[in-house]
């Protein structure tokens, strides 16, 4: 396997609900059946749906989601659902709603390929340890829980939180404004604190592109998924990398600067192995949201970090 597809295995968490693409239901479930038995399944991972629209992805999810429900048929659908901010008494009701919809939609045991769709991930929103605390005690054992953290302030005592535990930290790394844009360093001092209490994260807006770029739609400096599952597997790799150093993975601008050769991956001085990215990958640096699925693999292709698309005129 390249290194680039290792890198970048089901890393993709398709969004097509969300700003700036901001499709309706019907569309989104139509690309995202597409995506999914297409030459670039690999690097799709699930769909993010509110759990307010469940009625919505039910009604126009029917004509595409798998018919069969036996090992023999196609794996069900991956879905990872918004709730409640974990300080609502409504995240309740919503997982309520989601085991409602895990029973209708398929089997509960996950480790067999049953069902048409799963959730089998959450993402909320958490302001205080306590708040995590409380909402992981009515989480059921078979969802994974991100909890979506506010980086303007030291994120480390809302990680440590989630440290042992079957969740994980999300960071906003993007929007519709400049201001709602961390800057490098607030990213950088995140991911410390997600490796030094061994909780994986995934993230979320703004990143579109591969390197880090100037959006002129927006106004400002926007980060590029290279750059932050470089930097995520870099640091789960060496714990002791500094913060800085981490800042200059995530700033790079430069595509060619990420070295994918036959055995690994290089950044500067920093080389890993397939089996130190994989490792990375499955433990630490798990995937991102992104409202377009298009857009990442063209511009990979442009860079030709990737085989032009099937078809393709040369």
């Amino acid at each position: 396997m390249h290194a680039v597809r290792l890198l970048l295995d089901s890393v993709l968490d398709y969004a097509g609900l969300f700003p700036p693409a901001k499709l309706d239901m019907q569309p989104t479930v139509a690309n995202f059946a597409r995506y999914r038995k297409g030459p670039d399944s690999w690097m799709l991972a699930r769909l993010i749906v509110p759990v307010t629209r469940f009625p919505e992805f039910v009604e126009h999810a029917e004509e595409f989601l798998p018919v069969t429900a036996d090992a023999e048929g196609e794996e069900p659908w991956p879905l990872s659902v918004l709730v409640a901010p974990a300080s609502d008494r409504q995240i309740v009701a919503d997982l309520e709603r989601i085991e409602n919809f895990n029973e209708r939609m398929g089997d509960r045991d996950f480790s067999r390929v049953e069902g048409r769709a799963v959730i089998d991930t959450i993402e909320t929103k958490a302001a205080t340890p306590h708040e995590i605390d409380r909402a992981l005690e009515y989480v059921p054992d078979d969802i994974f829980a991100y909890f979506e953290v506010p980086v303007d302030a030291d994120p480390r005592g809302l990680v440590a939180a989630m440290a042992s535990l079957d969740a994980g930290a999300k960071i906003r790394t993007g929007g519709l404004t400049p201001d709602a844009h961390p800057t490098p360093e607030q990213v950088a001092r995140f991911l410390k604190a997600c490796r030094a209490a061994e909780v994986p994260f995934k993230a979320t807006a703004g990143l579109h592109h591969p390197c880090r770029r100037m959006a002129t739609d927006v106004g400002c400096m926007q980060f590029g998924f290279l750059n932050m599952f470089a930097a995520g597997c870099m640091l789960w790799n060496d714990d002791a990398m500094s913060e800085k150093e981490l800042e200059q993975i995530l700033v790079e601008e430069n595509a060619a600067a990420f070295e994918f050769g036959p055995t690994g991956l290089a950044w500067r001085k920093r080389f890993l192995k397939f089996d130190q990215i994989a490792t990375a990958r499955e433990r630490f640096a798990h995937s991102f949201g992104s409202c377009s699925f298009d857009e990442p693999l063209a511009d990979l292709r442009a860079l030709g970090l990737l085989p032009a698309a099937e078809g393709a005129q040369s």
